[in-house]
């Protein structure tokens, strides 16, 4: 029996270091981005600019919103998980001076639920205020897309949750985007969106930007 024990523990033990050597899957994307601040070194006391594909694929969020010092730190196809990983590295070193999150979508997407979702944006934010005390970040409400529309009732269930929790916290606010991207006929503007139907089109990113804008604060030069 003690034997048998003993096997298992090595096995567990085992199992535990692979898992601990095995390189999260986005390891490279992260070090691209550390490549990057390395040859140039990032602004401190910008506006962070860290979530999803969504975020990867807004190649012009510097033109579109030129009068303020921003980072993005978008990584296609993570989750909220994902992003909690690696918050120490592509969201405390910079220290913004208010950050802008969009992560939830591929959560649910990949079967997570709501709940799960809610505890990783409560660990994120905790993680944050407690190296960035006073840091203001905006939290981006799930989006509706008409590829993905079937999912429509629980990504409205997770965007209810996490509002109420962003309620009881100081320094956190819900950007609320839902409705936004819905037509007269309560289905999603497919001009919203570009051909895969799932990511925003350049009008998209307008309604975005015209929700986000007073999240932002003061500018940091005129247009």
């Amino acid at each position: 029996m003690k034997q048998i024990c003993l096997t298992q523990t090595l096995l567990a033990l085992l199992t535990l270091c692979c898992a601990a050597a095995e390189p999260h899957r986005f390891e490279k994307d992260i070090l691209a981005f550390e490549a990057a601040d390395k040859k140039t070194p990032p602004q401190q006391g910008a506006i962070l600019f860290v979530g999803d594909s969504q975020f990867t694929r807004w190649k012009t969020i510097h033109e579109d919103l030129p009068e303020y010092n921003l980072i993005n730190r978008g990584f296609g196809g993570s989750t909220m998980a994902d992003l909690l990983y690696y918050t120490d590295r592509i969201v405390i070193p910079y220290k913004p001076r208010r950050i802008v999150v969009h992560e939830g979508g591929n959560d649910i997407h990949s079967g997570r639920t709501p709940e799960q979702l809610l505890a990783d944006v409560k660990s994120f934010v905790e993680k944050v205020q407690a190296a960035l005390p006073g840091v203001p970040i905006g939290i981006s409400s799930l989006t509706p897309s008409p590829a993905r529309w079937s999912e429509t009732d629980t990504r409205k269930r997770a965007n209810q949750m996490i509002k109420d929790y962003i309620a009881t916290q100081k320094n956190v606010v819900f950007i609320d985007l839902f409705d936004a991207y819905l037509g007269p006929d309560g289905k999603p503007r497919e001009e919203l969106f570009v051909a895969d139907r799932t990511h925003h089109s350049a009008a998209g990113y307008q309604v975005r930007i015209g929700i986000t804008r007073p999240f932002l604060g003061e500018p940091d030069r005129k247009k």
